[in-house]
């Protein structure tokens, strides 16, 4: 029978893409100020978010805790449904253990439902195509714990490449020294980062400029890439349009005819990159 499935904000969905999903809200401050991001990115007016992150303006994130989970999944076992739930990289949020923990609890109380949390190992729509793979195996009558299986062996093909404009967002996560970012940003160094094997972001090139960055995410590309693209290209972008747009085009001499969905990036994970930030995201061979 068909499973309900759940996503929330990371999964960076337009309208388009979410026949089938329920999302979860994502909160997070700006400057202070508690702000809800529901989900649907075609509603977020992400020029004006990234518009202040330049301006100087702070976000701050946190996770979806256990008893968000319990509240939103809850009503759905009652009502005789089972849950699959796809998951920011447990190596980046503890959103995922919660929602692990959740999911225990859950199956407990409704004895004979069947509660499944897919890791995705990324974020953005390296959570949000497992989503929207996951809604159509509903659609076409796949038991849950069979979909479970399907998606949890679809994680290692997700591929997710992207790169940052300003390495000050890097800075303030960690990901890069505050030297590292000083030089690199007096050189134009543009940093290709992506989600690996385990779900960590790591760096795996460095190029000088705008233009190069966006070759090497089309290389990344041409080099790993399946033909069966059922759920086309993604690519987001932290108010860049313009250097979306040409990506795309540069995927498109690849692969003529591919599908292709351009959104601007979520603010969940967004507030973390930057404006500037632009990414890929395809099914491919190997991370």
């Amino acid at each position: 029978m068909p499973f309900a499935v759940f996503a929330d904000g990371t999964g960076n969905l337009p309208q388009s893409l979410l026949e089938g999903i329920r999302l979860l809200p994502n909160d997070y401050t700006m400057d202070g100020v508690a702000e809800t991001y529901y989900g649907d990115v075609d509603h977020f007016d992400g020029h004006a978010f990234y518009e202040k992150l330049r301006s100087g303006s702070v976000a701050r994130t946190s996770l979806l805790n256990t008893q968000l989970f319990l509240t939103h999944l809850a009503p759905v076992l009652a009502d005789g449904m089972d849950v699959i739930y796809v998951a920011m990289s447990s190596n980046i949020s503890g959103t995922c253990q919660a929602a692990k923990i959740a999911a225990q609890e859950l199956m407990e109380q409704y004895q004979g439902r069947f509660v499944h949390v897919v890791d995705s190992l990324g974020c953005g729509f390296g959570t949000g195509l497992l989503a929207v793979r996951a809604a159509r195996l509903s659609r076409a009558g796949m038991d849950a714990r069979e979909a479970a299986a399907v998606l949890d062996a679809e994680v290692p093909h997700m591929c997710q490449y992207f790169t940052v404009d300003d390495l000050n967002f890097l800075k303030s996560t960690g990901r890069v020294s505050g030297m590292t970012a000083k030089i690199g940003t007096m050189l134009n160094v543009k940093p290709i980062l992506f989600g690996n094997s385990e779900g960590h972001i790591v760096s795996c090139a460095k190029v000088r400029g705008r233009k190069s960055a966006i070759e090497t995410l089309v290389k990344k590309y041409q080099e790993k890439r399946l033909e069966l693209q059922d759920l086309g290209i993604c690519i987001s972008h932290g108010d860049c349009l313009a250097d979306a747009q040409e990506l795309a085009e540069r995927v498109r001499a690849v692969t003529p005819g591919v599908p292709i969905t351009i959104c601007q990036h979520e603010p969940f994970s967004g507030a973390h990159v930057g404006p500037g930030m632009l990414a890929l995201f395809f099914r491919g061979r190997e991370r």
